[in-house]
């Protein structure tokens, strides 16, 4: 029985280090006329600089079947993780390419989860999907598990500016007018029907950190595992490390960089944080 992993890349996952079959399938970030594919190719520091530079708006692309149809490529048994299906069409590519490999391979099963979210939390469920088919769990068994598992995971975010979620309709303008005025910082996380939710207005990063600490003890954290990924913001993930650390020595905590997707949404400075609660 061959198993295998996929995720798109707003997971910010490029590889598994691990003896898994895995593969990315990538968004496309669009900046006037130029394509930039979220994959291993991207030049992250030229799209953000373009981004930066350019006075046209800016858009995402989702993978299309075909794109998700190559990444099942031959397994028997596929487990794939999209972003929210409330900001992008890629759970529903995904959802065909699985009607159309399981007619083509009436023998084959593929298992289509959306996330609901974005970033790291992808990256806790993909990693748990790692365990389960390690510990040589039923494919049926990981499928109830994972599904159990996601409600145990979160997703908070702090972004010091909301231009590209507002162009490309995923905040109002309003609320996007809220971020990087005066060094105000939007506190939020992804709500339980996948879109933005904001909490928070934060002057300051440091506070904005301690706010996104407190709101995590909020919604349940309890020394779980923490994934952090920053878009050009190293400082911050280490400082909310080391105060989940100082209070949970226990805590298993991983801070990366967003890749295309999630720099584009998230901006320079922005933070997200998936972690697991009670």
């Amino acid at each position: 029985m061959k198993f295998k992993l996929i995720t798109d890349s707003s997971a910010n996952l490029r590889e598994i280090h691990e003896d898994v079959d895995f593969a990315s399938v990538p968004l496309t970030i669009r900046v006037e006329d130029r394509e930039f594919v979220d994959d291993e190719t991207l030049d992250l520091e030229d799209m953000l600089h373009t981004l930066a530079t350019t006075k046209s708006k800016s858009s995402s692309s989702c993978p299309n079947v075909e794109d998700y149809l190559t990444a099942f490529g031959d397994a028997d048994r596929i487990f794939c993780i999209t972003i929210t299906s409330n900001l992008s069409g890629s759970y529903n590519a995904a959802r065909l390419a699985k009607e159309e490999y399981e007619a083509a391979h009436p023998d084959r099963k593929v298992y289509v989860i959306d996330s609901l979210s974005a970033g790291p939390e992808l990256k806790l469920l993909a990693h748990r999907i790692i365990e389960l088919i390690k510990n040589s769990e039923l494919y049926e068994n990981i499928c109830t598990k994972i599904a159990e598992y996601q409600t145990h995971t979160r997703l908070m975010f702090c972004l010091e500016s909301m231009k590209n979620l507002a162009n490309n309709g995923r905040v109002s303008p309003i609320v996007a007018k809220i971020a990087g005025v005066l060094g105000i910082r939007a506190v939020g996380k992804a709500s339980d029907v996948g879109t933005l939710e904001m909490l928070d207005k934060v002057r300051g990063e440091k506070g904005a950190v301690a706010k996104i600490f407190e709101r995590m003890q909020e919604m349940g954290y309890r020394g779980g595992k923490v994934r952090i990924d920053n878009c050009c913001n190293l400082p911050a993930a280490k400082q909310l490390q080391a105060l989940i650390v100082a209070k949970f020595p226990k805590a298993q905590v991983i801070h990366d960089t967003c890749k295309g997707l999630c720099s584009f949404y998230a901006e320079k400075g922005g933070l997200m944080v998936g972690f697991e609660c009670n």
